[in-house]
């Protein structure tokens, strides 16, 4: 079994995007790994003194130098400049780029400078739609997508172990892509939440704990991750409805579904709901068989995580505009007490 191996303290370097939700992949995997005995660089995208780096998760890279980690920003395509001539990694793990041209200089260098194991940060978004789910590791993707392209370039590449990881929704503490706070901003405001289709819709939202220690244990377990795809997400989907439900219980507020249909009311319905408005979720297989991992992810206790670092950080208290909602709204005949 992949968790009887022997851990050896290795040098990691993980290349880190500086927007989107996948950010906080980085963060926690950064902690997780110095906490187990590693030695961890974290090359951020960009220039540490720009606004970006003043959100979450980068405010708060000292607790990664903390943790005895390095932290170094730059431009991925000069990884040798910015690491330092030099520098050498037994592991590197792209968590920044979504196509070729971003990724192949990283995976080139990392090559060339003796990595032994390389992981890359692809998407479960790549899956085809499907009438079955949920999608498993080995369904059709779509070829002509970008991370796709990256993936087999990948595996072209002979390293002693290569694996790629597929993940999808996520939640955690230092995230910054909006997620759950779509729904506690309209509960906390005793407004209508509206829901496309019949909010039987299911999805996958997975703890960044769950993906970090699924990395882990690719990392720790090299032979057995080596050449393998993984869903990187929790075991257990949740539908619309279900998630909606629960963000208001943890709030402790009342909560009002409105449906709609987004053709109907005249909205795009990925600019109107932070969701595919379709079932949408992975299963982990390929983790548990091969690497022995298992989910930690409970959506009650997590989501009531984050609801008190939305309260503490004011949230609650923000002037916002829902142009988007009202527009539905006002099309179902809806009124929102002001």
């Amino acid at each position: 079994m992949a968790n009887a191996a022997v851990k050896t303290k290795k040098k990691v370097l993980i290349v880190n995007t500086n927007s989107g939700g996948h950010a906080v992949i980085g963060f926690y995997l950064a902690k997780d790994l110095l906490g187990s005995g590693h030695d961890v660089t974290v090359l951020t995208v960009g220039d540490e003194a720009s606004d970006k780096m003043k959100k979450p998760p980068f405010n708060r890279f000292d607790e990664i130098t903390s943790l005895g980690g390095r932290t170094v920003w730059g431009d991925p395509a000069k990884v040798g400049e910015v690491v330092g001539d030099g520098a050498a990694f037994d592991v590197v793990l792209d968590n920044n780029g979504k196509d070729l041209d971003a990724v192949r200089p990283v995976a080139d260098w990392a090559k060339n400078s003796g990595a032994e194991q390389f992981l890359f940060i692809s998407s479960a978004g790549i899956y085809k739609t499907s009438y079955e789910v949920p999608h498993v590791e080995g369904d059709p993707v779509k070829e002509d997508a970008g991370h796709v392209a990256v993936e087999k370039y990948v595996a072209g590449l002979s390293f002693g172990s290569w694996a790629t990881f597929r993940p999808q929704y996520m939640i955690g503490s230092g995230n910054n892509k909006d997620c759950e706070e779509w729904f506690f901003d309209r509960i906390v405001r005793d407004r209508p939440v509206p829901i496309p289709g019949s909010g039987m819709q299911l999805t996958n939202i997975s703890h960044v704990r769950d993906l970090s220690s699924m990395l882990i244990l690719a990392v720790e377990n090299a032979e057995a991750a080596n050449g393998n795809i993984f869903n990187c997400v929790s075991d257990r989907a949740v539908t619309f409805n279900g998630l909606a439900k629960i963000c208001a219980q943890v709030a402790g507020r009342e909560l009002k579904i409105v449906y709609y249909d987004p053709k109907a009311v005249g909205v795009d319905a990925k600019k109107a709901f932070p969701f595919r408005n379709m079932h949408f979720y992975a299963e982990p297989r390929a983790a548990k068989s091969v690497l022995g991992w298992s989910s930690t992810t409970n959506l009650p206790e997590d989501l009531k995580e984050r609801y008190d670092e939305y309260v503490k950080i004011g949230r609650d208290k923000k002037q916002m505009q829902f142009d988007i909602d009202d527009k539905i709204l006002e099309s179902l005949k809806v009124t929102v007490a002001v």
